[in-house]
C-alpha cells in the first residue's frame, strides 16, 4: 500500500507516519507539508508544499497512492470563523479534490475530532466547521472516505504536540492514562492505536463512515 500522509509534523500526524513506517504492507509514504519531517526512512518520501489551496503544481507527486490519512489541523482557540474555516475546510477539501481525481481509487480518512457537528449547524464554532467539513468529504467520489473523531489522545513513542499548552497538558494528564481509559473507554485512545486503525480501515474498510474513539479502538489491530 502507498500511503499520502498531510500533517505528518503535528502530533497525531507524528504517531500516524511511526506506524506506516513500521508496517510491513505499506511499500510508500508520502509526507505533505509546509516543512519536512526531520526523518530519513527508505519509505519515506517529502513533499514540501507551501499553497494548501493550490496544488496543480505537485500533481505528477500526488498521483499513485492507495490511501491518504489527512491529520493536518489547528487548534481553533483565537481564530476567527473565517480563518479556522480556510485552514479546516479549505485545506482539506482543496487537497482532496485534487487527490480524488488523480487516484480515483483511493481511499481518504480524515481526522476530525469527537463533539464534531454532523448538522453543521451548531453554536460550537469548531464543531460546526469540522461537521461541514466532514459532510463535503463524504460526497466526493473516493473508493472508500472515513471521519476519524477521536477524543482524548495519548501521545506516546516520543511524539509531541507542537502547542504549548497541548504539551503542558499531556504532560499532566499522562500518568492518569490508565485510569482515564477505565473510566472512560469510548473516549480515550493513543497515537500507536490511532495509526494502526487507519491502516486497517484504509486495507479493509469499516462498518461505518464516522468513527468514533470507540470505533477506532476497536479497528486497531
Amino acid at each position: 500500500m502507498k500511503v499520502i500522509l498531510f500533517g505528518a509534523t503535528g502530533m497525531i500526524g507524528q504517531g500516524v507516519l511511526r506506524e506506516c513506517l513500521l508496517d510491513p504492507g505499506v511499500e510508500r509514504v508520502l509526507a505533505v507539508g509546509r516543512s519536512t519531517t526531520g526523518q530519513q526512512h527508505e519509505k519515506l518520501r517529502e513533499l514540501v508544499h507551501t499553497n494548501f489551496l493550490d496544488f496543480s503544481s505537485a500533481e505528477e507527486a500526488l498521483s499513485g497512492y492507495d490511501a491518504c490519512f489527512f491529520c493536518l489541523g489547528v487548534s481553533s482557540a483565537g481564530m476567527s470563523e473565517q480563518d479556522y474555516r480556510r485552514v479546516t475546510y479549505d485545506f482539506a477539501l482543496a487537497a482532496a479534490r485534487t487527490l480524488v481525481r488523480l487516484n480515483p481509487g483511493m481511499t481518504f480518512i480524515y481526522v476530525s475530532g469527537a463533539g464534531t457537528d454532523s448538522t453543521a449547524r451548531g453554536g460550537t464554532m469548531w464543531a460546526r466547521v469540522k461537521g461541514e467539513t466532514e459532510n463535503a468529504l463524504l460526497q466526493l467520489p473516493f473508493k472508500a472516505t472515513y471521519m476519524f473523531r477521536p477524543g482524548f489522545i495519548q501521545p506516546l513513542h516520543g511524539v509531541t504536540s507542537k502547542t504549548r499548552l497541548y504539551r503542558a497538558i499531556y504532560a499532566v494528564m499522562g500518568p492518569f492514562y490508565p485510569v482515564l481509559r477505565g473510566l472512560f473507554p469510548k473516549d480515550v485512545t493513543n497515537t500507536e492505536q490511532l495509526g494502526r486503525a487507519m491502516l486497517q480501515v484504509a486495507r479493509r474498510g469499516a462498518p461505518a463512515r464516522v468513527l468514533e474513539t470507540r470505533d477506532i479502538n476497536n479497528a486497531a489491530p
